[in-house]
């Protein structure tokens, strides 16, 4: 989401959430606003991440925002959620970046954390579930029918 018109016309046609990733970096004040706006329960921290630092404009370019120190800021101001996709890994069915998210999990419990990037196997997603991820985004591995849909359904809340 970039502006508050797509916000406007994301929950207009429906949508519980939205993701605002670039504009945290970028513009903080306007993703506070909606944070403030919309409430915690219907904005999600998008943190793309390379080599521990935040990725923006669609990973075309680095940040100097170090991951812990961003989402320890935003956690302080009220995020609830984060997807947090390792850019190294994303696409690549390769296994996920379980050390990441174990970190993330030890440093803010209270984070609703969803991995995102590298599940190949329902393997990846018993292992993110043993670190109590809130949820897994899972693609290419679907398309490529590594997983099935009707493998997804146990880790259904």
């Amino acid at each position: 989401m970039k502006s508050d018109e797509d916000l406007r016309i994301a929950f207009e046609a429906g949508a519980h959430q939205v993701t605002g990733g670039t504009i945290a970096v970028k513009q903080p004040e306007v993703f506070l606003g909606w944070l403030e706006r919309y409430g915690p329960e219907r904005i999600i921290l998008g943190t793309d991440v390379r080599e521990d630092k935040i990725a923006v404009s669609g990973w075309e370019e680095a940040s100097d925002r170090e991951l812990f120190e961003f989402l320890a800021e935003y956690v302080e101001r009220g995020v609830r959620y984060t997807i947090c996709t390792d850019v190294s890994k994303d696409g690549l069915l390769q296994g996920t970046a379980r050390e990441l998210y174990t970190r993330i999990r030890r440093e803010q419990p209270e984070v609703k954390l969803i991995a995102s990037g590298g599940v190949a196997t329902t393997a990846d997603l018993d292992a993110l579930a043993a670190l109590d991820c809130y949820g897994v985004i899972v693609g290419k591995a679907i398309y490529e029918g590594r997983i099935g849909l009707g493998e997804l359904a146990r880790f259904r809340v």
